[in-house]
């Protein structure tokens, strides 16, 4: 399980983005912090994998936070979830080694995301670090883990399908490192198994995911998906 700290001002958006964390599979809240020194006393009593951090806090702004963390040795990983927009801001953050930054508001899937991404950022480093890096292939996957830009959806989508759903489908198949059911995009993305299933099926149909039978002792095959490099 990846343990994560939830750091906001606000008790209920802290509440909500808690419980958005605690219904994505490998993650869990082991503690909430509204402000700095809350924050950082969580992350000494550790561990904490990673922190999701608002900027503006009562007692010092986020990335103050992170800035104290390394001083003080803490390697939690952080995504910054935040109304803070301005460039400066998000600039200091990349700087500072913010995985990611999510602009407030936000919706489920868009966490979602983000912390699929970085499970399987720490799924590439556990594997390429169990052999040792090798060369430019491997450190490239290491940084490609992360990257959360959609694959193109299919043109000419049929009635009912939207791009966004479309896009959060093939964002999960283009990260998995297996071929997935639908019931499996289902728990990844949020959807219903119904509404995966439909899309699955159009996008297999457009030559976008490529379909296997998964065949068991008993009953029907089961339908799995992998993405199709353009």
């Amino acid at each position: 399980m990846i343990d994560v700290l939830v750091v906001d001002d606000d008790f209920r958006v802290a509440e909500i983005n808690a419980k958005y964390v605690g219904k994505v599979p490998g993650f869990r809240v082991t503690a909430r912090a509204h402000s700095a020194a809350q924050a950082l006393a969580a992350v000494e009593r550790g561990p904490i994998d990673l922190v999701l951090l608002d900027h503006y806090l009562p007692d010092q702004t986020g990335l103050e936070l992170v800035h104290r963390m390394r001083e003080q040795g803490h390697g939690s990983d952080v995504i910054m979830i935040t109304a803070a927009s301005d460039v400066t801001t998000v600039q200091q953050a990349m700087r500072l080694g913010a995985l990611h930054y999510l602009v407030k508001p936000f919706t489920f899937a868009a966490l979602r995301t983000r912390l699929d991404s970085y499970a399987a950022l720490r799924r590439t480093v556990d594997r390429v670090g169990g052999r040792g890096l090798t060369g430019q292939e491997q450190v490239d996957r290491i940084f490609g883990a992360l990257r959360t830009s959609p694959a193109p959806s299919a043109p000419g989508l049929p009635s009912g399908h939207s791009e966004p759903t479309t896009d959060l489908i093939c964002g999960v198949l283009h990260r998995a490192d297996q071929p997935l059911s639908a019931h499996e995009v289902a728990a990844r993305t949020g959807l219903s198994r119904s509404t995966a299933q439909r899309y699955l099926r159009h996008l297999e149909q457009a030559g976008r995911l490529r379909l296997s039978l998964k065949y068991g002792d008993t009953g029907r095959p089961e339908h799995r998906y992998a993405w199709v490099a353009p």
